[in-house]
């Protein structure tokens, strides 16, 4: 199975999810919304250059160098060609709409701080040259997605953790320096961004579930350790009544 097939099951199986939960999560249509202005914005900057034969590498993050700081913000919508493209768009939709479904309570913020400390991590420790692409944020929300939930200790976002385990877990080699011409420092920095936000936002939105159970009459037949406690009757004073005996005499008859 090639990566993009995988991005394809990984969106069915990801919005079955969705709809398995849908009863216990409120939805909302930026779950949706934004991650697809998200993608349509890539695609239209990448028609623009097109279009126009403009070429925005030199946008990207350039470490190191001062100037190459406009790339923290710029090269997540720059691109070098349509596989590159395709490739970042599906995995950035489905783990968007993840992130704004299950942690709409920080999906923002996961999204704008994590992209900027991403930019900056990738700024520090790349290679010289210009690093592009939305690569590094699909890998700040498969991480956020993939810890967050283990980290919470909820059911539901357990079971999505594993789905993209499953879906998306060959992404993990591509953090090393293992294909020529791939970024795989901005891939590590959105790794390691990821993490990061899941441990400080590990009490925002759901968390573990706690049951409480009602006390009974029965629990109350057992102390702190476990010990049965025989319940104490309380005697009712029953009050008696004053008796009152009349006699009447009769003469003997003679």
């Amino acid at each position: 199975m090639t990566e993009v097939h995988k991005y394809y099951f990984g969106f069915i199986f990801v919005i079955f999810s969705i709809m398995k939960t849908e009863q216990q999560l409120k939805f909302s249509p930026t779950v949706f919304t934004i991650p697809l202005l998200f993608v349509f914005v890539i695609w239209f900057v990448y028609w623009l250059e097109i279009k126009f034969g403009w070429n925005f590498n030199k946008l990207g993050v350039y470490p190191r160098n001062f100037s190459g700081l406009k790339g923290v913000f710029c090269s997540p919508f720059i691109h070098s060609d349509t596989n590159h493209l395709f490739n970042n768009s599906v995995p950035l939709f489905v783990l968007s709409a993840c992130i704004f479904y299950f942690y709409k309570e920080v999906a923002v913020k996961v999204l704008l701080y994590g992209g900027v400390i991403t930019g900056l991590l990738t700024w520090i420790i790349a290679r010289e040259s210009y690093h592009i692409g939305a690569s590094g944020i699909v890998y700040l929300l498969f991480s956020f997605v993939l810890f967050s939930g283990i980290i919470k200790k909820n059911y539901r976002l357990v079971a999505v953790s594993f789905i993209t385990i499953f879906l998306y877990g060959s992404m993990v080699w591509y953090v090393l320096p293992i294909k020529e011409g791939m970024s795989w420092e901005g891939h590590l920095s959105g790794l390691i961004t990821g993490i990061i936000l899941a441990l400080l936002y590990r009490n925002k939105g759901i968390v573990k579930e706690r049951f409480e159970f009602s006390k009974t009459e029965f629990d109350d037949m057992f102390d702190e350790d476990g010990n049965y406690v025989p319940p104490i009757v309380e005697e009712e004073e029953i009050e008696l009544k004053e008796i009152k005996y009349r006699y009447i005499y009769k003469k003997e008859e003679e």
